[in-house]
């Protein structure tokens, strides 16, 4: 009998830490869909940009952190990105082979 009424007196507080923690788990965890692009045609359902190779040139740094002004093309955001973020996101360089 008294193990059962220890398991009664434990199954309220049980419950309750158990929901508690999943509560704490679903807000902090589930919920943190955080977007890659926070500021690129954020209306379209897609970003896709096509550059024909003619107009690469020598050399052209295309942006892979999301965060350029110029996007497509690189400025530098990158830096300031890994910084706050400890990431550590570089460009795309596409250039002609040397001869």
């Amino acid at each position: 009998m008294k193990m059962n009424e220890n398991v009664q007196h434990i199954l309220p507080w049980a419950i309750t830490a158990a929901a508690i923690s999943y509560a704490l788990y679903a807000t902090f965890v589930l919920s943190k869909k955080k977007r890659v692009n926070t500021k690129i045609q954020l209306d379209s359902n897609k970003v896709v940009h096509s550059v024909d190779i003619e107009d690469v040139g020598k050399k052209t740094v295309f942006c892979r952190c999301w965060k350029s002004d110029k996007f497509p093309y690189c400025d530098g955001s990158h830096n300031k990105h890994n910084e706050c973020n400890g990431d550590n996101v570089g460009p795309l360089i596409v250039k002609q082979k040397d001869a």
